[in-house]
């Protein structure tokens, strides 16, 4: 990777320590995954190797994220806010967890957590990917009653029959150009979509990597 720019450099507004806050969030479903700090030395070394380095407070050092436990995080985009006083890096995270605790996320409690929870909570992704969440899990852990369930049991004639109704109801809404069916019949569309995934054990991830690879691919000329 090159170097970074001094220009960049000079727009962000580090503290009286010389340190700015970096919030790492996942390329994919823009999880957030931690919160550490950096400094010129870290965001340097980030940028010129491509696996992302903090500067760790307690120690004084640079801190390479995953040195020891392999779960290394590569920088896909590094970004600053408004006030260029905190950073945001895009990381794909190298194995399955990016908190300390073994846990894919630092941020895993909230307000109503009560004390002693054994298993932390799911950190939100964005609404697909937490719909495959849930589709996923009943996949393994049936409900009674559970239409997705019920989609399963019937196997590929149950479900790619109700993905071929669901089609056919999105076409009709936007025939009908109706706005608020065609956003109903677009999310039927894509839970049943992703019932199917599931049945095939083919992860939502593996879509948004080919849509992310499909975004930064060369545009093809108009006569191709």
């Amino acid at each position: 990777m090159q170097s970074i720019s001094q220009s960049f450099i000079k727009k962000l507004r580090f503290n009286e320590n010389g340190l700015i806050p970096a919030i790492t969030q996942d390329w994919l479903d823009g999880t957030v995954l931690m919160m550490a700090w950096m400094n010129i030395e870290s965001i340097n070394k980030t940028i010129n190797t491509g696996e992302v380095y903090y500067w760790s407070r307690s120690r004084k050092k640079l801190w390479h994220k995953g040195e020891s436990s392999g779960h290394i995080q590569i920088l896909k985009e590094i970004r600053f806010d408004c006030d260029a006083d905190v950073l945001l890096l895009s990381i794909e995270q190298i194995g399955t967890s990016a908190c300390h605790t073994g846990s894919r996320s630092c941020f895993f409690q909230h307000q109503n957590q009560t004390e002693g929870l054994s298993q932390p909570l799911q950190t939100p992704s964005d609404a697909c990917s937490d719909l495959y969440k849930i589709i996923k899990t009943r996949s393994k852990k049936p409900e009674e009653g559970s239409y997705t369930n019920k989609l399963f049991e019937g196997g590929d004639n149950q479900i790619l029959k109700k993905i071929g109704e669901e089609s056919a109801e999105f076409i009709m809404a936007c025939k009908e150009n109706e706005s608020e069916s065609i956003s109903n019949e677009a999310a039927d569309l894509i839970f049943h979509l992703q019932v199917a995934l599931a049945h095939h054990n083919v992860s939502w991830r593996d879509v948004l990597r080919v849509l992310a690879k499909r975004r930064s691919a060369p545009r093809r000329s108009k006569g191709n």
